[in-house]
Order: structure tokens, then sequence, then C-alpha cells
């Protein structure tokens, strides 16, 4: 479904009006190449309902790769298929991309002032709010995953909401933060600018009292994301008195959504998010 209506002007990525390009990710993955859409002008959320037991708990899911793309398997369809078997609603969000993160004079990375990706996910979080009557929803028990760049999203989605975009219809007068929010190997929460073990959050990173109970999920050899980044937005989130929670295996390095592996991680997490979706009482 579009995410917006056809007539919003919606402001457009960094495609230089390219069309929709979608092609192979590599390297291979589980054994199997991953397939990425980008030049991305008119998001899309794909809805996957459970086709047994309903529980009434939705996750809407944010694919990463770097803002550059959106990984659409690896780290969307596939979770989806995994959580409909639970039980659970699922919505993969195709959002805007690329949209490149200039760079400071130190080299560092900094964020774009509007996000195009949190615009398109507080709309996708606000439609599913809106329409969960029909779609067999709660709309007390939406959560929110990301990976890498989508992990990213899901941690700005978690600490506000205020939106940068002109409210469109009812769908943006309900909240767009989850009610929980799982983020699996992200990055720019720590300021990079720090000496290497200054867990300081990054100077676009606010953190609020009212973000949901969060897990993270990391490998400590992670040599894209740095396990630093995650280890600086926990103890950010316990200083507010948000419940947070932590899974880090010692290997599994970056971007291995849920294919198995030689390493645990890829094959275990799965089974953590649901005891701890049980523990904080969604299912």
């Amino acid at each position: 479904m579009p995410l917006w209506p056809a007539d919003d002007p919606l402001t457009s990525p960094d495609s230089d009006d390219r069309p929709e390009t979608t092609g192979n990710g590599s390297p291979l993955v589980g054994g199997r190449k991953w397939h990425w859409a980008t030049y991305v002008t008119r998001p899309t959320m794909t809805i996957y309902r459970p086709t047994g037991f309903n529980t009434g708990a939705a996750m809407l899911v944010l694919p990463g790769d770097g803002f550059y793309a959106v990984a659409m398997d690896l780290e969307g369809t596939e979770i989806c298929d995994w959580m409909v078997q639970q039980g659970v609603t699922c919505a993969v969000l195709k959002y805007r991309t690329p949209q490149v993160w200039p760079k400071d004079a130190n080299g560092h990375q900094r964020r774009p002032e509007v996000l195009l990706g949190l615009e398109d996910a507080q709309r996708a979080m606000g439609l599913l709010r809106h329409q969960a009557a029909s779609c067999g929803i709660d709309p007390h028990r939406i959560g929110a995953i990301g990976f890498s760049a989508g992990a990213y999203l899901v941690a700005n989605m978690s600490n506000t909401d205020e939106r940068t975009y002109t409210p469109t219809d009812a769908a943006d007068e309900v909240s767009p933060r989850p009610d929980f929010a799982i983020i699996a190997y992200t990055a720019r929460l720590r300021d990079n600018g720090k000496e290497r073990n200054d867990l300081t959050l990054a100077p676009w990173v606010a953190i609020s009292a009212d973000a949901p109970p969060t897990l993270l999920i990391h490998a400590m050899d992670d040599d894209v994301d740095d396990i630093r980044h995650p280890l600086t937005y926990a103890l950010a989130l316990k200083d507010a008195g948000v419940p947070v929670d932590m899974r880090i295996y010692a290997h599994g390095g970056h971007a291995f959504g849920m294919r198995p592996s030689a390493e645990p991680i890829t094959t275990q997490w799965p089974e953590q998010v649901m005891q701890w979706l049980h523990n904080i009482g969604v299912l």
C-alpha cells in the first residue's frame, strides 16, 4: 500500500529523478544473494497477516542498507515470513532512499536536518495504528524492528512524537512512537568525534523517558557498526528510566538477518526476541 496520497508533493531522495531500481546485494548472506531497492521516491508498506492464530500484536520492519538502498528480503520480507508464523501481523517498509548523510569539517557523518526515512516510518506507524481494527491489531501492541540504518530509524522513532511533515489525514493524528523497539546492529548513535571508549551520544540523538521497552541485538565483531553505538544508546535509555535489554554475541559480523550460518547469533536471536516479547507482556 502507498504511504502517502498520490497527489502529496513528497520531498524526493537523492535520486536525480532516476526511476526506482532493484538489484542483488553482495557478498552472499547464508549462501544466498539478497535483494535491494533504491531511488525510492514513492514509499510503500506491505502488510503480512497471520494465516493461523493471531496474537493481536504487530511489527513494523525497517530494513537497512546505509540509507543508500533498502535490503527488502534479508531484513524485510524474511523477517515477516517468520513473524506471521508467531501470530504477529508484520509490515515491511520500503522507505525513501538514497539520502546521503553529509560530513562535517572533521570528516564525520552528521544527520540530515530532515530525515526522509523517519518521515516514512512515522507515517507507516500512524497508518498501522489508525487501521488497527480492520487489520486485527491491538493499537497498543505495535512495535518496530530495524536493522542497521533501519535500526537507527527505530531508535529515532522511539524518542519523538514530532513529525517534520505536514499532517495529511487522521493517521497523522495518532502517535507514531512504537510500543516496543528491537534494534539490530545499529550505528549513528555514538559521537564518533570522541575518544574510542567515550560513550557519548551523537549530538543529534535525543533520549525521551517515553521511549518504549527496547531490545538491542549486536555482535562484538561487527566491523561496520561498532558495538559502542548500541552500548551508548543502552546506557542513555537506562539513565532515562527506559527498560532496555541487550543480547550481545562474540561473533556474527554485520547484516546477517536471520539466515542461518555457523555463528550462533544467526539462529538464536529470533528465539531471544520471542522470549523478550513474552517478558514485556506483548505476547
